[in-house]
């Protein structure tokens, strides 16, 4: 069963990746390009004055070698070549190098990103920088043209101004706020049947999706998230035995097979730390993970989370969880009966 995907919330861009999973980035708006843009301004102030002594001394030297005749016209001329060099050369050389940054933007934890998510090129970056002197700052009619950018961004969902406009970009915030997804534990009630799996037939690559998956549960959205769970379950029943309890959801199974596969490692790693401890004891006492942790370290067989600055996100589930498998005969086990994967 699958479910509508709930709309963007406020503040956020759609993208779509390669694997038509949709991703919400948090855009910037007018507060934060505002605080980079005077960044930026400033060290544009600076570099117009280094380009203009450095400009200026080179004429002036040349000028008493006889090599060049300067006047008020030459100047003036040098003046205009520094400050398009400023204004449009600085933006578009530093985002064209960085993949949409400049330094006010670095500081700030922003980027500039085509709308469909990809990092711009000297063409994106060429079209803003140009549309941006002529249009925005400085602008042909200033104050007007900086009224109608600031109006143009408070009223554009994504907070474009007219560059973002004409290249087809968005500033979006690249350092967002880092949580922890729900972490991987193994479900009470399928404790007891995941001992007797046989995780033989279950590789690396199909383990290590699985994990990412469920890394990336809560970020993922519907109906992709059910979707993509629904096939990883079936690639792993089809490799693993036995099958789940009837009316398992997905994403148990999935943890439950997760979580007893890292148990059985953590248990193969401890015998042959017992091995090497029994034949190098201060060998094995270095090379200990765990060795620098004291008393508060992790036991081997449990997968504790780590701590949190707060509380867990509280997980919102659909109407219904798919299940993996259609009821079988055999002994009956108890059920999970919420369709929601636990908090880590």
């Amino acid at each position: 069963m699958t479910h509508d995907a709930p709309p963007p919330s406020a503040g956020t861009a759609q993208f779509v990746t390669g694997e038509a999973v949709r991703l919400d980035p948090r855009v910037a708006r007018l507060g934060s390009r505002m605080l980079a843009r005077a960044v930026d301004l400033v060290l544009q102030v600076l570099l117009f004055v280094l380009l203009w002594m450095v400009a200026g001394l080179l004429v002036l030297i040349l000028g008493e070698t006889g090599l060049l005749r300067y006047d008020e016209a030459l100047f003036e001329g040098i003046g205009v070549v520094v400050l398009v060099a400023v204004v449009v050369g600085y933006p578009v050389t530093m985002e064209s190098v960085t993949s949409g940054r400049t330094l006010g933007k670095y500081l700030l934890g922003l980027r500039v990103v085509r709308e469909d998510g990809g990092p711009v090129r000297f063409r994106q970056a060429l079209t803003r920088g140009l549309v941006g002197a002529a249009v925005e700052l400085p602008g042909l009619l200033p104050p007007l043209t900086w009224l109608a950018c600031i109006v143009t961004m408070l009223v554009s969902p994504s907070g474009k101004r007219f560059g973002d406009y004409a290249a087809g970009t968005l500033v979006i915030h690249d350092r967002g706020v880092t949580t922890w997804g729900w972490f991987v534990r193994m479900p009470p009630p399928l404790a007891a049947w995941a001992a007797t799996l046989d995780l033989a037939g279950l590789d690396d690559d199909l383990a290590l999706a699985v994990r990412h998956y469920l890394a990336r549960y809560r970020r993922l959205r519907q109906p992709a998230r059910d979707q993509l769970g629904s096939r990883l379950a079936a690639e792993v029943a089809a490799v693993t035995r036995p099958l789940p309890p009837p009316g398992t959801p997905f994403w148990a199974y999935l943890a439950a097979v997760h979580a007893e596969r890292q148990r059985r490692a953590l248990h193969r790693l401890a015998a042959v730390r017992a091995r090497s401890a029994a034949v190098w004891p201060e060998l094995a006492e270095a090379t200990s993970p765990w060795a620098v942790a004291g008393p508060a370290a992790p036991p081997v067989r449990g997968l504790p989370a780590p701590p949190l600055a707060g509380p867990p996100a509280p997980f919102v589930p659909g109407p219904s969880a798919p299940v993996v498998v259609p009821a079988q005969p055999g002994p009956t086990r108890p059920e999970l009966r919420s369709p929601a994967p636990p908090a880590g």
